[in-house]
């Protein structure tokens, strides 16, 4: 698919400061998706948007949807220890200055900025030597896998590791320098280079002092100059860093499109180096992160299927068992799947936990009867989980906290996660030193009584051939609206909006859920084993946030059935948001033109007043509010 884009020309926009009242832009986007997905139930739409951008004062604007807050040059001049707003939990809706809320200090912040920079400039590299021809593909691979894995290693709560953030530095400065060489070879001019400073020499101060000047993003925003510019940059920032996580996953299992995603992936990231507040060109780039979002995601869905068979609804028992016992958290399934195979026959129980719940209704993963259950909720209350589980636990991918003392000696990690003084398996995956623990401790003494299950499985394998039925089921009155409900988990209260409302809607509907959010959802004592007049289950979940293709297809094969557009359908759509993969969901989303989405708790701190009114115009995306209110809204089709 790809999204050619037609943007009128802006006149100069006056700082807030020569403005008293609203100043209206008015940009034309033509956007047109053609299809390239073999999936014969997704549709691409064309339209037109018409956008005014009004240039009001960022902080004037801004509190009704955060609070009070500095101008970027206020905040810049402020000289923050860090400053970092990537995901929903920026303090104060402004940013995190001294103590990132996952966690993350202002050493790992700047070395992290430091990284991103580099991944930047290394991608430019790439362009440039795929412009010039003569570069063989396994001689970019490394290249490639590289922007993948160090890119995901910068999304919230995956690594907290200072010494590997550098360690990924000094191998792309080394990546870096061979395709400088390789571009010298072809007689080609160099591109720009602006981490032509950094060396694999360097110590980590001096990476971090390089963080701290040249990556630090406030200073980035005061450069380009315009705060719409700068907000389209962070939102194509931020879901191309989902993007490279879901495509990291990909890789994994040997799936690999270099045409489709890597390619302008890499030319993505080339064009968010540069300071030049061009919006027409950001909003391009925006639009284009959608699109290979949606590309990824559909390469993920096939890889998993491909891999381990296609989900099918499994009851998962939520209840321990007797014996030694490995706990598995986050989101590789080919982690869980070595694991299993190193496991077997030894006697030890391994458990899923958060968003591994999903591996159960894969069939080639659930062959083994020794996984023998889901341990625990999301990943927010891993502290007080993984302390009470005995046993070794594996962290495959986001969400880490940092450990308690509790059960820091007992806690391993893989790929591209990291904690400082945490136990981390390399990619030769023996699992042995996590086995040895395992049979070292004493596991569950007892079978816990009166267990309990849960069904995971609902993919758009399964739920596609059901179409007809779901249509007959609301023209028989049996069925009133379908809700998605879902999207990531996190500590705030306000994050029981997504519960109450799951919870107040009416008993003829449907609730699909994904990802992390889903335990707002599927732990509901009033929704447990609800059902239609006809049977139908009211809660299905629909797997991991990396499934989230599963939901875009089913809502585009009712769309066709029905021969309406997506936002014709009785669905409603309500996202909890966290960190950078939503950000890729979301854009997906929106460059398939899904309409009245509710994203919440709060709204990005990145976006700003201006883009803010551009998606809420064309999209009327808009924040969570009221349950109660919400909901009422929600079924009349808003």
């Amino acid at each position: 698919m790809s999204c050619l884009l037609g943007i009128s020309k802006l006149g100069r926009v006056p700082n807030s400061g020569q403005v008293k009242n609203a100043i209206i832009r008015s940009l034309t986007i033509t956007s047109q998706h053609i299809a390239t997905h073999t999936n014969p139930n997704i549709q691409h739409s064309h339209h037109r948007i018409k956008v005014p951008i009004p240039n009001v004062p960022l902080r004037r604007h801004r509190r009704a949807y955060y609070s009070d807050l500095p101008t970027a040059a206020s905040a810049a001049a402020a000289n923050y220890d860090m400053f970092c707003r990537q995901c929903e939990q920026a303090k104060k809706g402004f940013g995190c200055t001294t103590l990132g809320t996952c966690g993350k200090n202002s050493d790992t912040s700047a070395v992290q900025d430091a990284l991103m920079h580099l991944v930047k400039s290394v991608s430019t590299h790439c362009v440039t030597a795929r412009e010039a021809g003569g570069a063989r593909r396994e001689e970019m691979r490394a290249a490639d896998n590289w922007t993948l894995e160090a890119t995901f290693s910068t999304l919230t709560n995956v690594n907290f590791s200072e010494d590997d953030i550098v360690d990924f530095i000094k191998a792309g400065v080394g990546i870096k320098e061979d395709l400088k060489v390789f571009l010298l070879s072809k007689g080609c001019e160099l591109p720009f280079d602006k981490c032509s400073s950094l060396d694999a020499s360097m110590s980590f101060e001096d990476f971090e002092e390089f963080g701290r000047k040249e990556a630090n993003l406030l200073k980035r925003e005061m450069a380009m100059g315009d705060e719409n510019a700068f907000s389209l940059n962070e939102i194509a920032t931020a879901g191309t860093k989902g993007v490279a996580a879901y495509a990291t996953h990909c890789a994994r299992l040997d799936f690999f499109d270099e045409e489709k995603i890597i390619k302008p992936l890499q030319q993505v990231w080339s064009k968010l180096e540069s300071d030049e507040p061009d919006v027409d060109a950001l909003l391009q780039t925006v639009l284009q992160v959608g699109d290979i979002s949606l590309a990824t995601l559909s390469m993920l869905d096939e890889a998993h299927a491909t891999t381990y068979g296609s989900p099918e609804p499994t009851k998962v028992r939520f209840s321990t068992m007797k014996g030694k016992a490995i706990l598995v958290s986050g989101h590789d399934l080919k982690d869980l799947y070595q694991l299993l195979q190193q496991t077997e026959g030894t006697g030890i129980n391994v458990y899923t936990h958060g968003e591994m719940l999903p591996a159960h209704s894969y069939p080639e993963i659930k062959r083994f009867p020794h996984l023998v259950g889901n341990y625990g909720t999301a990943w927010q209350k891993q502290k007080i989980e993984f302390a009470n589980f005995p046993g070794p636990i594996l962290v495959t991918s986001n969400c880490i906290l940092h450990p308690r003392r509790t059960y820091r000696d007992r806690i391993y990690t893989t790929n591209q996660v990291g904690v400082y003084g945490v136990k981390h398996i390399d990619e030769g995956k023996d699992f042995s030193q996590l086995l040895q623990n395992a049979q070292d401790m004493d596991g569950f003494e007892i079978d816990e009584p009166n267990p309990h299950y849960k069904t995971a499985g609902f993919s758009h394998r399964h739920l596609v051939p059901m179409v007809k039925d779901i249509i007959k089921a609301v023209q028989d009155g049996h069925l009133s609206r379908v809700f998605l409900i879902g999207g990531c988990d996190g500590t705030e209260h306000k994050r029981n909006y997504f519960t109450d409302l799951a919870e107040s809607a009416p008993d003829d509907s449907i609730i699909l859920t994904l990802g992390c959010a889903k335990n707002r959802v599927i732990h509901s004592q009033k929704l447990l084993d609800a059902k239609l007049a006809n049977g139908l289950p009211r809660v299905m979940d629909m797997g991991q946030c990396n499934d989230s293709y599963s939901a875009i297809v089913l809502v585009q094969a009712l769309a066709k059935e029905l021969n309406c557009g997506v936002n014709d359908l009785p669905v409603s759509l309500a996202l909890s948001h966290l960190e950078q993969k939503a950000a890729a969901v979301l854009l997906a989303l929106l460059n398939l033109g899904v309409k009245n989405i509710r994203l919440g708790p709060t709204l990005p701190a990145y976006i700003s007043p201006g883009i803010l009114s551009v998606l809420q115009q064309n999209y009327n995306l808009m924040g969570t509010g009221s349950p109660k209110e919400d909901l009422e809204a929600m079924m009349k089709g808003n």
